[in-house]
């Protein structure tokens, strides 16, 4: 009888214990700036898990929609700088604020270039209502029905609007734009039949590629990719020089402690070398670059100048 009552007191001991280290567990979060089910969504919930086990702590995803991904970046840009907040960010960041909406934060200046976790490629899908099987069809088409068809995006100045006008302009073809608020609503919609086409990052969108809603014209890169070896690209496809990749990883508010950066830089990279990681990511279209803060801050300050570029080119300053 003692026996069980000194076990029956351990036991309540040891949970007690328990709950106290997990209340006292450091809990971090990562910001998605769109709606769940996108892109920056999905690759966040890949890697939160071994992040926080490489570090200690427990990492929560927190997805903050709106205003093409500025509602989340901005919560992050202000937030203490103690690494404790970061961003799932990825090339709408710094298209957001390239396309002069008065944006509340500078893209670059704002924030703490913590951890590039790879870049990524875009497909072009179009509902398979369309008499189109190649992207040199579908310009023929739209230029043949000027305005009658539309693209739908995960926002004004999410990526996928942008990768679609800058399209359009190249083509020289009339398209109307139809926003979203995130990357799966866009595609919901467009296997809907509601909208007619959209260029969408691979990552994420899987599920919808050999759906029979949709048709698969291209991928948007400079080459072919490993995930879609037989996929041509809209360069070969029907527009050449046409191509837009994406970069994803993970932003911190500025003057973060160059310690902190580099103790989460250190686990993001050690986190994507793992093969189940590597594998998983390999799997949605992105291609694994570590890149220490000064490299990534470079990226983010050259892509910022390449998408004011990009958007001046398609007349899009000032939407």
């Amino acid at each position: 009888m003692i026996f069980f009552k000194r076990l029956a007191c351990a036991m309540v001991a040891l949970v007690a214990g328990l709950q106290l280290a997990q209340a006292q567990s450091p809990v971090s979060k990562i910001i998605v700036p769109f709606a769940p089910g996108g892109g920056q969504d999905v690759l966040a919930r890949v890697i939160a898990p071994e992040l926080g086990a490489l570090l200690g702590e427990t990492f929560i995803i927190e997805n903050r929609a709106g205003a093409g991904g500025a509602v989340g970046a901005t919560a992050v840009a202000r937030s203490k700088p103690d690494g404790t907040t970061l961003l799932m960010a990825a090339s709408s960041h710094t298209i957001t604020a390239a396309l002069d909406r008065k944006t509340p934060f500078d893209p670059v200046k704002d924030f703490t270039a913590v951890a590039h976790v790879g870049n990524g490629a875009y497909i072009l899908l179009v509902n398979a209502r369309l008499p189109v099987k190649s992207v040199a069809e579908l310009i023929a088409y739209a230029k043949a029905n000027p305005g009658r068809l539309n693209y739908s995006s995960a926002g004004v100045g999410s990526a996928t609007h942008l990768t679609m006008a800058y399209f359009a302009n190249r083509a020289a073809i009339n398209i109307v734009h139809v926003p979203f608020k995130s990357t799966a609503e866009a595609l919901n919609s467009i296997m809907a039949g509601d909208t007619d086409m959209l260029i969408v990052p691979t990552l994420g969108s899987q599920a919808f590629m050999e759906t029979p809603a949709l048709r698969l014209l291209a991928v948007v890169s400079k080459s072919r990719i490993a995930l879609l070896p037989d996929v041509p690209t809209v360069s070969e496809n029907g527009l050449p020089g046409f191509e837009f990749t994406s970069w994803f990883g993970l932003l911190g508010p500025a003057n973060m402690p160059a310690d902190v950066t580099l103790k989460i830089n250190s686990a993001v990279a050690k986190v994507i070398a793992m093969p189940h990681v590597a594998a998983n990511i390999a799997q949605q279209g992105i291609e694994p670059l570590p890149l220490s803060s000064p490299a990534y801050t470079e990226l983010l300050t050259d892509h910022y100048a390449a998408m004011k570029k990009i958007i001046a080119d398609a007349g899009l300053g000032g939407e």
